[in-house]
């Protein structure tokens, strides 16, 4: 569950919906459109969102989001 894992790496609420939507498949410009952010902003919580979670790729946090689910 995205929200366990936003309290465990402490994530901003911006940066956990970010999170959900790179879970469905979502590039930082889609990201952007549906959050009304800007691009730069949406790359912004993504490489805040990767930090946190101590992964380099936004395959591995999606991983983690689904590792997450499983548990």
């Amino acid at each position: 569950n995205i929200t366990v894992l936003a309290y465990k790496f402490s994530l901003s609420r911006r940066e956990a919906e970010a999170l959900a939507l790179l879970t469905q498949g979502l590039v930082a410009k889609e990201i952007a459109t549906t959050l009304k952010i800007s691009t730069a902003t949406a790359r912004t919580h993504v490489q805040k969102i990767l930090k946190k979670l101590r992964v380099h790729s936004k395959l591995e946090a999606v991983a983690m989001v689904l590792r997450q689910n499983h548990e």
